[in-house]
């Protein structure tokens, strides 16, 4: 097993070395970050070297593909040249997998871009794909090389169990999160009832909400918003501004990928929400130490899967949903 880390990932890539290392089986070496060097041109251009010998080795390569472009080219040169460098198996895993809201064809004459940075991932020479709570469950079947699709439900259910929050109630802050929160709900009702709460909105055009209405029992319940993703942050504060007005006692939210684009932790940090949770698939230095917005690592998560994954292990005790 050789595993690097693209730029974008170094950090969470050496958490995940971390956790590998400290459940190393008996008879194994510890794995090490390998050395990849990224060359820069004056033009922007950029040329990526694996500084030692990936001949015959399953190669894993770290990267989540946020913006810039750039990051998801990086980890397209790297399987290139791993490929080209008589690499055995590669795989590439991408804690957040972008372009993953262009899923299907929502209006006229636009892009498919999952399916075309699919299609790029096969072209460039992927043998497998690990990745995290797409934003379309169904981004799976764009692929003809095996998915690992895991959930950060794994790291998110214990959490919610902790805190043995009373007139518990799952929530989803749109139509598409209701099989999520339904999920949620049904892992968390196994001590009591736990309620599921859609959150209805109208958009006036993209990351502009119009208008959010609730369905289901809001009064008197500790509510959680369960989501993929927080981008400007924009849908979930209204949605916790109108379960508050509508009776909630308490509003969090746990999400997976916090890209927290534009205002979005001014907003979080001025919103009615008690405490937002997202994990480290997108790299935030800055909010370490947040009274407001916590962060918990999907690293063990990923080293149990790399690590069943090469052992030739069953990996399906591993996912809840």
């Amino acid at each position: 097993m050789e595993l690097f880390a693209c730029r974008a990932s170094k950090g969470f890539a050496e958490k995940v070395i971390e956790s590998l290392n400290a459940n190393v089986r008996p008879g194994e070496q510890p794995v090490h970050l390998g050395g990849l060097e990224v060359t820069q041109f004056s033009d922007g251009e950029f040329q990526p070297l694996f500084t030692e010998s990936v001949r015959g080795a399953t190669v894993y390569i770290l990267q989540a593909t946020i913006p810039p472009a750039d990051n998801l080219m990086e980890l397209l040169l790297c399987i290139d040249a791993a490929k080209r460098a008589s690499a055995d198996k590669v795989i590439a895993v991408i804690p957040y997998f972008g372009w993953a809201r262009q899923d299907r064809k929502d209006r006229p004459r636009v892009a498919i871009g999952a399916k075309l940075v699919a299609n790029l991932l096969t072209a460039a020479g992927a043998d497998r794909v690990m990745t995290c709570d797409l934003h379309a469950d169904q981004i799976q079947g764009f692929f003809d090389i095996p998915v690992d699709h895991v959930y950060a439900s794994k790291v998110f259910l214990p959490y919610i169990k902790s805190r043995g929050f009373s007139d518990l109630a799952i929530a989803a802050p749109d139509m598409g999160g209701a099989k999520r929160a339904n999920a949620y709900a049904k892992a968390l009702s196994e001590g009591g009832e736990c309620g599921v709460i859609i959150c209805h909105k109208t958009r006036e055009k993209a990351n502009v909400v119009a208008e959010i209405k609730a369905i289901g029992e809001v009064k008197g319940k500790n509510i959680i918003i369960v989501d993929d993703m927080i981008d400007t942050a924009g849908t979930l504060c209204k949605a916790a501004e109108v379960l508050m007005s509508n009776g909630a006692l308490s509003v969090r939210a746990c999400a997976t990928h916090g890209i927290l684009s534009g205002k979005a932790i001014e907003r979080l940090h001025n919103s009615v929400l008690s405490e937002v949770y997202i994990t480290d698939t997108i790299p935030h230095p800055e909010l370490e130490g947040d009274p407001k917005i916590r962060i918990v690592s999907m690293a063990p998560v990923f080293a149990s899967i790399i690590d069943k994954v090469y052992n030739y292990e069953p990996i399906s005790p591993d996912f809840i949903y």
